[in-house]
């Protein structure tokens, strides 16, 4: 049976939400199983800024203010990887290089072009759905994104030799975590008509893919693999969703 205290684990690990001192976080690895969890809170929080400033703005405006509760909230845990994998993979040849570039906490061309085109790509899509839709939407799209690193660390190796900073990129979750980390994901759709769960199959399909290529290259994941892995689940959902429904 799972412990509240790693909920709390999860959310004083990805978010900076407040949460209760004094949580044993040798027990953090194991808290990866409610990442869909925390992307309720981020999505929910996100959803309701996305509600409050459409009353009063355009909707693009709104989708922006959705954007930077999302970022505030998680203080841009997921983005920062996606920066790091753009500039490892862009700027890096072999193994050691990729991953040395990633290591590296400075933000260089690869990753300042890959975060402001994904950033734009997510506004505009936000911006163009069926206005009453969108917090939905978000509360789903931060949901079943956040399933889809644990679906590497099930797959695939941790390709640092050394430690990872946080340990918890190295966690390697059992069925039953996965199955209970997806029925979480799954629950926001209840929300959303029956047709979006079409839009998690292209979901699955990029963070295969993604998991393919990061194992060539080196030989697993690291934890900014994770964190890109959401970032584009995030932005292929939202894109799916938006094809859905312009096709129907």
């Amino acid at each position: 049976m799972r412990h509240p205290k790693l909920f709390f684990l999860a959310l004083g690990f990805y978010t900076r939400l407040p949460c209760p001192k004094n949580l044993d976080y040798r027990q953090l690895p194991q808290a990866a199983v409610y990442l869909p969890a925390i992307g309720w809170l981020v999505g929910a929080l996100s959803g309701a800024a996305f509600y409050l400033a459409a009353g009063l703005w355009p909707q693009t405006t709104a989708a922006i203010i959705a954007s930077i509760t999302g970022i505030l909230v998680t203080g841009a845990f997921h983005e920062d990887g996606f920066a790091d994998v753009c500039d490892g993979f862009g700027g890096g040849y072999g193994k050691e290089r990729i991953l040395e570039i990633m290591k590296d906490s400075a933000i260089g061309v690869y990753g300042t072009l890959g975060l402001l085109l994904l950033l734009l790509m997510k506004i505009s899509l936000l911006g163009s759905l069926q206005t009453q839709m969108v917090p939905w939407v978000l509360l789903a799209g931060h949901s079943i994104s956040r399933l889809m690193p644990l679906g590497l660390m099930r797959s695939y190796s941790y390709a640092r030799s050394e430690n990872s900073k946080s340990g918890i990129a190295m966690f390697s979750l059992g069925f039953s975590d996965l199955f209970f980390a997806t029925s979480m994901a799954l629950l926001p759709f209840i929300f959303l008509p029956g047709n979006c769960l079409l839009a998690v199959i292209p979901v699955v399909l990029s963070t295969l893919w993604l998991g393919h290529y990061f194992d060539r290259h080196i030989g697993g994941y690291t934890g900014d693999c994770l964190g890109a892995c959401q970032q584009v689940g995030e932005t292929v959902f939202y894109l799916s969703l938006s094809a859905l429904w312009t096709s129907t």
